[in-house]
């Protein structure tokens, strides 16, 4: 047997179960989102020689998530008895999903796919069979999570406000200065075009720098509009961020150009970005990508 950790060491597994079609392949797919190492329709069996691999490679797997179902069988009939020993070694919490049978049946007819259990009787026979047999694991839960109400964007929100890292909970923000002249950005969720301020590359002491140097930056951000650029550029983007947060939009790219990607959109992605980590819903990082390509 694997000897125990210290509280802070022990291995993370969570044990995703519930009522088919209450959401298990999303939670599943929001583990993955927050860097977890998921595995979906397992043996009950199969769980402890998993987390025992996984204990000896921590550095790549330090956190597990397994989701078994009803398709366990009569495996689950001897699932108290495997949480409970695991919880010996390991950090286990039991999350169960679960709905009303009317949210099910809606669910299943949305989907027209068969319920697990169904085989020849009717979709609510099936569920109440279900809940039958798995009434002692939704029990044993550290987390119930009712997902009657709840869509895909909102279920993945809960998952990440109860096992997410405080990063999990911010958007992952790249500002990106580019030049239009070498093409608009394929990826960007919002584009901003610097084109309205001065060229510096036409102010012959300023050309040869680029928007980083302090010279070039003070030409650009002194003149004419750009506090009132700023001024909006805050208030367009506070809705914006907490309209991803809502869906569950994790990254976003903010693509500032201007003609070359040298001087006007350097500067501004330098500003923009400096604005940007001051809120606390937000990580930021910066790109330059074409940068040195004049």
């Amino acid at each position: 047997m694997t000897p125990k950790m210290e509280e802070g060491e022990r291995q993370q597994l969570v044990i995703v179960t519930g009522m088919s079609g209450a959401g298990r392949s999303t939670a599943c797919k929001a583990f993955e989102d927050l860097d977890w190492f998921v595995v979906d329709n397992l043996p009950p069996q199969m769980i402890r020689p998993l987390i025992e691999v996984a204990s000896k490679a921590r550095d790549s797997l330090p956190k597990l998530a397994v989701a078994i179902d009803i398709r366990g069988g009569r495996l689950l009939e001897h699932f108290h008895d495997l949480s409970e020993e695991l919880r010996q070694t390991y950090d286990v919490q039991v999350l169960f999903l679960d709905a009303s049978d009317e949210a099910l049946v809606r669910r299943y007819e949305q989907s027209r796919r068969p319920h697990p259990l169904q085989q020849d009787g009717t979709i609510v026979d099936a569920i109440a069979t279900e809940r039958n047999r798995v009434r002692e694991l939704r029990s044993q839960a550290d987390v119930v999570f009712d997902t009657s109400e709840l869509n895909v964007h909102q279920l993945n929100q809960r998952v990440t406000d109860r096992f997410g890292e405080p990063d999990h909970h911010r958007v992952q923000l790249t500002v990106m200065s580019f030049g239009f002249k070498y093409g608009t950005p394929t990826d960007a969720d919002i584009v901003l075009d610097m084109r309205f301020l001065p060229n510096p590359f036409w102010v012959p002491e300023l050309r040869p720098f680029n928007g980083r140097d302090k010279r070039v930056s003070d030409y650009v951000l002194e003149q004419p509009g750009v506090d009132q650029f700023l001024e909006h550029f805050d208030g367009m983007i506070a809705p914006i961020i907490e309209g991803y947060l809502r869906e569950n939009k994790r990254h976003a790219l903010i693509a500032i150009g201007c003609t070359g990607g040298k001087h006007r959109s350097v500067a501004m992605t330098e500003r923009l970005a400096g604005e940007l980590r001051q809120r606390d819903d937000v990580t930021v990082s910066v790109r330059h990508r074409d940068l040195g390509r004049e």
